[in-house]
């Protein structure tokens, strides 16, 4: 049996008999992958690993992984980032509840991608960290993350262009279908995929606009990958913001 350290992002979890749980993480050295975890009602060190299994909490833990076992096992499991106002702020924690869950349809098992994990780790920090913009955060994450996973839009925006989601490229002659972004929310993707995170409370975006505009990055998504058409908390979003 083979030992190792990880950090790893809890994406979701089931309860497995009464004392265990499978939890599936992104790690920086093995990309999504599943655990068996024992004993998650017990109480050493650091705490419950219960407690520290929610989604998008960020870990340092130690992983065994041997032929003989299908999934790999967790233990000496610590908190890999403190976080200060996600689990406390419903709009924060409905926030990383959707960023959770997403990447979980989005990201497959497979090889580590390291700068997907940084990706998202940062997305972590500058969340707990963020105070203006909280509303537009799901947004600017959403638009980012395509980068990482090789369908991210076209840097050719110009002023008044369309978006053509099929082809994810800006343009100012309309194609001839219908999945395309018009020019304003063109111009509001175009300022999420360019702006530091530190930047999206000045975007004045009313409700129906962060509908409208997730309703398409979503669609765009499902262009390349239909998986994203599962997350649920979709719709927990669009209630909140």
């Amino acid at each position: 049996m083979k030992s190792y350290k990880a950090r790893g992002i809890v994406l979701n979890t089931v309860k497995y008999g009464d004392s265990a749980m499978v939890a599936h993480l992104l790690t920086d050295i093995h990309g999504r992958q599943s655990y068996m975890v024992q004993g998650i009602r017990s109480s050493r060190g650091h705490g419950s690993r219960m407690a520290l299994l929610q989604p998008l909490f960020a870990l340092e833990f130690e992983g065994l992984q041997s032929t003989r076992m299908e999934m790999h096992r967790m233990r000496e499991v610590h908190n890999g980032l403190v976080l200060h106002t996600i689990p406390y702020d419903v709009r924060k924690s409905t926030i990383a509840l959707f960023m959770a869950e997403a990447l979980y349809r989005l990201v497959g098992e497979s090889e580590s991608n390291e700068p997907l994990f940084d990706f998202v780790w940062g997305s972590i920090e500058a969340l707990d960290a963020l105070q203006e913009g909280v509303a537009n955060f799901h947004l600017w994450f959403l638009a980012n993350i395509s980068r990482f996973l090789g369908f991210s839009p076209a840097d050719n925006y110009v002023a008044g262009a369309l978006f053509d989601m099929r082809e994810g490229i800006f343009t100012t002659i309309p194609p001839l279908h219908n999945d395309t972004m018009n020019s304003d929310c063109a111009a509001i993707l175009h300022f999420l995929l360019h702006e530091d995170v530190r930047s999206i409370g000045e975007l004045a975006l009313n409700r129906h606009q962060r509908v409208e505009l997730l309703n398409l990055i979503v669609k765009y998504y499902a262009l390349h990958l239909d998986s994203i058409r599962n997350v649920k908390s979709i719709n927990i979003l669009q209630e909140v913001f």
